[in-house]
């Protein structure tokens, strides 16, 4: 295997530049010049670049590491001084020589580039995109800065800040570097924030993408179970709330759902006191100066400013205040209209922001990474930057944004509400010994359908057993023979041997107001939560009454109590509303990852280093919800959904991903090669194909599928520790080195480039000491060493595989596991794989003797064959069922587990 833990090119000029302003001064020499100069002198064949590819460079960010020791300089190219758009690399700088360089140069590119002499002005540039983009006219743009091929334009009434340009080349589809002006407006409404490349010569907009990254959180409504459940752990949490040696001692509260507590399905709030890390936040979360007491009593620090924006307009709106106190201890009934409760909505985001900011402090985006913070306190970076976090926004709805500019820039989060979900609880009986609130089920909706469900005009009445002097009288199939008593009552009805239409119709024909239905006695079939019952059909005329579907277990006391001739009042109503996604930690704490990987990839000053076709954004800031709502109560196998609250659906629901995240490969077998849209698109639990689509988010849950086996495989190896700042476990473990591995990788990177970041940061974290564990968790999900991304920007070109690398690699020296045993794997090829008849085990040397045999993923045996294996095995699997399985090969020479797939 060929390694890229000691890569390099040279650079003969330097410079350090902010994206977005110019106040910095050009470094022209930097110390690490001769060291890099002498080393890709010895090795500029690797990348197979011209001298003319690498003789004008700029250092665009210098970071220095704390965890690693590592100093990251990201490396732009350029032609003739004019920048390579995304042509960043990643170079790491330890003891004194190159430890790790990620290239993403352009090979020869004086021969692609088209010209160097724009035919169109930056201002001209800017009226292009206004008029393209329909953004509107420009009212008073002007120059107010230039230095070089950058440019700095006011406003013109079209953006909500001033708008940087610059001359740059773009890399096409045809590999031609096109000469383009490079610029960013956020648009006035706060909805976009576009950065755009548009042809220099031409005028036309050649590339275009937007910093305002929309999560599209919105699931199929009609898919889910609506149940609102809340499986309350113990409310102390074993989340470290705070430390207690901190000397900061301003007397805040907020009374919030604290983490690990994902959202209201998950727990209960719980009142957490000065909160704020020492090291993160030294002198609290509502400071900006520096100076020990609080500049602001409201949710607003240096970290944060957490705000209303009902009207959507991206404008100041309401902050609660926690007075000179700062107690921000707010009474919260969830169950009514989210406007009621925007105190302790807006605290909980509050909470939310700076808590993400401080716990990943702690492991490495900081100041000079580039983190968000209004002042620095002199560690370096920018400043300037804190975040906005607008809540229950009414821009949009069933979402959530976040917006990352460069450093020294504002980012943006935008909160927002989410569609009504049905109160689960629509019967409550009023009076006697059954009185409380019942779950029940809606009839579902469909073509054709007119069964009405409850509304939010509640229904009041005693109710009646209906009997038709048949004899199953409550099943209703017939004129009700005692309509006297149903009239004006709520008619409590038997499923039985009728369709709900007919049962209905006859309840209104004899005035019920409101229908209830019982289930049969039907173990197999009696649903004890919330689900949409299949009560479709029409009558005539159309039903005028509500009706509902209750349990036999609910039901069957009710009858019972009837027939015993008590009298029942009960109300029926749908107190439908809407949720709030700032109550949703898992969206909050994603939103924010986007903010993380996005400044840590390519460094803080590129914004645009995640916009390739295989990044996986989307699955950092899954995995950054699931590792700070991660309690020691949890297990591998479990699975968990992501926005399964907002997203209206139980604590276990599926969420809004493909399967739920999980290490059991019988709920969760995606592998890399599901990345690919035209090929391989996955597989269910039973082996069949299931079509997907190329989103972002179906790419990056693959990415976070692999990062979450990655969590428990360093959980089992070295435990769980419940302190996410100061902790020394598995978890602890594994979020440092994530966080250093999107340091290490390239602007644009693929799953390959991440994997072997991560592998680097292990090499200088540990010396290598987990590398086996690493390469086994790549490997399982078809990450293996001989994996290829092909281009990063293409999401055809994907090759999946399992294999681990040479046991004998100098790389692996200090693992202590490896679960091949005395064999190299790549000595085996196991094809085809997925396969419906024939699995071929192929070997280029003799192992001598074997058993083959397969098992299903419950660990029951299902095939088994013996032979010398010195060429090709094959084992016929016609007659073994489609599914999942593990191929396990035993010999004297060899022990090997793969999987396979039976189609």
């Amino acid at each position: 295997m060929k390694k890229h833990y000691l890569y390099l090119f040279v650079f003969l000029s330097m410079f350090l530049m902010s994206a977005t302003t110019f106040s910095q001064d050009l470094l022209l020499n930097s110390k690490y010049q001769a060291i890099v100069e002498d080393y890709f002198n010895q090795n500029k064949e690797e990348f197979n670049l011209l001298e003319n590819d690498f003789n004008d460079i700029v250092i665009d960010k210098e970071v220095f590491s704390k965890s690693t020791k590592l100093t990251h300089l990201y490396l732009n190219q350029r032609y003739q001084g004019i920048e390579i758009f995304n042509a960043t690399s990643s170079l790491a700088i330890k003891d004194n020589s190159v430890f790790y360089y990620a290239n993403n140069f352009v090979a020869n590119i004086a021969s692609k580039v088209n010209s160097t002499s724009p035919q169109l002005t930056a201002e001209e540039a800017i009226l292009e995109v206004a008029t393209k983009l329909n953004l509107g006219s420009t009212i008073g743009l002007e120059n107010i800065e230039k230095k070089g091929f950058r440019y700095l334009f006011s406003n013109g009434g079209i953006s909500k800040s001033d708008i940087p340009v610059k001359l740059v080349f773009f890399l096409d589809e045809e590999n031609n570097l096109k000469l383009s002006w490079d610029l960013s407006i956020h648009t006035i409404d706060g909805q976009d924030w576009w950065s755009v490349r548009i042809d220099a010569l031409s005028g036309d907009i050649i590339d275009k993408t937007n910093w305002m990254v929309k999560c599209s959180f919105e699931g199929d409504h009609e898919l889910h179970n609506h149940e609102i459940e809340n499986n309350i752990k113990d409310n102390t949490s074993t989340f470290k709330l705070f430390n207690e040696e901190s000397f900061m001692v301003d007397g805040s509260q907020y009374n919030v759902f604290a983490l690990p507590i994902e959202s209201p399905n998950h727990g209960d709030r719980s009142l957490v006191i000065e909160p704020a890390d020492p090291l993160a936040s030294p002198y609290g979360w509502h400071d900006v100066n520096g100076v020990s007491g609080a500049e602001y009593t409201i949710t607003r620090g240096n970290n944060v400013w957490a705000q209303e924006d009902i009207n959507g307009n991206d404008g100041t709106g309401y902050s609660p205040d926690g007075t000179n106190n700062l107690n921000f201890d707010f009474n919260l009934n969830i169950n009514q209209d989210p406007n009621s409760y925007q105190d302790p909505s807006i605290t909980n985001l509050f909470y939310m922001n700076n808590v993400m900011h401080d716990i990943w402090y702690k492991y490495g985006f900081d100041e000079e990474s580039g983190n968000f913070q209004e002042n620095n306190y002199g560690n370096g970076g920018l400043g300037g930057d804190y975040v906005y976090a607008d809540g229950q926004d009414g821009s949009s709805l069933n979402n959530a944004v976040f917006g990352t500019p460069p450093e020294g820039t504002n980012p943006y989060m935008q909160m927002y509400l989410w569609s009504e979900v049905d109160d689960p609880q629509p019967l409550t009986i009023n009076t006697g010994s059954l009185a409380g609130g019942y779950t029940a089920s809606y009839p579902a909706t469909g073509p054709g359908n007119n069964i009405t469900a409850p509304s939010s005009t509640p229904i009041t009445a005693d109710l009646a057993l209906v009997s038709d002097g048949s004899a199953n009288p409550e099943e209703g199939c017939s004129a009700l023979s005692n309509w006297f008593l149903v009239n004006g009552k709520i008619a409590v009805i038997k499923r039985g041997n009728c369709s709900f239409v007919e049962k209905i119709q006859f309840a209104q024909n004899a005035g019920a107001v409101a229908v209830i239905m019982v289930n049969h006695n039907n173990p197999d079939n009696d649903p004890n939560y919330v689900e949409y019952v299949n009560m479709a059909g029409e009558s005539t005329p159309e039903f005028t009454i509500p009706s509902i579907f209750i349990n036999y277990d609910n039901g069957q006391p009710i009858i019972n109590s009837l027939q015993n001739g008590d009298v029942i009042n009960a109300t029926i109503v749908n107190n439908a509303f809407r949720r709030d996604g700032s109550f949703d930690n898992g969206i909050v704490s994603h939103e924010y990852g986007h903010g993380i990987s996005t400044r840590l990839t390519g460094g803080p000053n590129n914004s645009n280093c995640l916009q390739n076709g295989e990044q996986m954004g989307e699955g950092w800031s899954d995995w950054f919800a699931l590792m700070v709502t991660l309690d020691s109560d949890d297990v591998a196998e479990d699975l968990r959904g992501i926005a399964t609250y907002a997203d209206g659906q139980s604590a276990a629901g599926v969420g809004i991903r493909p399967v739920q995240y999980t290490t059991d490969m019988s709920a969760n077998n995606y592998t890399y090669g599901a990345t690919n849209n035209d090929t391989l698109l996955g597989y269910d639990t039973n082996g069949n194909p299931v079509n997907w689509n190329d989103s972002v988010h179906n790419i990056g849950f693959v990415w976070g599928t692999v990062l979450w086996d990655l969590t428990w495989a360093y959980i089992d190896k070295y435990g769980f520790d419940p302190d996410l700042y100061n902790g020394t476990g598995g978890n602890n473990k594994v979020m440092q080195i994530v966080i250093d591995g999107l340091k290490l990788q390239p602007c644009s990177p693929g799953f390959v480039q991440g994997r072997d970041a991560i592998l680097a940061a292990d090499m200088a974290l540990t010396g290598g000491e987990d590398q086996c564990l690493i390469w086994e968790v790549f490997a399982n999900r078809g990450l293996g060493v001989n994996a290829s991304q092909g281009f990063p920007t293409i999401m055809t070109d994907q090759v999946e595989d399992f294999t681990m690398p040479d046991e004998n690699d100098p790389s692996l020296a200090n693992c202590t596991t490896l679960s091949v045993n005395e064999f190299n794997q790549s000595d085996f090829k196991i094809y085809p794989n997925p396969t419906d008849n024939n699995i071929n085990i192929k070997v280029n040397r003799s192992f001598g003797n074997v058993k083959a045999t397969l098992f299903d993923i419950n660990g029951r045996k299902v095939l088994s064959q013996s032979g010398e294996l010195n060429n090709i095995m094959t084992l016929n699997v016609n007659n073994v069922q489609s599914g999942i399985y593990v191929l396990n090969i035993e010999g004297t020479n060899v022990s090997m587990n793969h999987k396979v797939i039976i189609k």
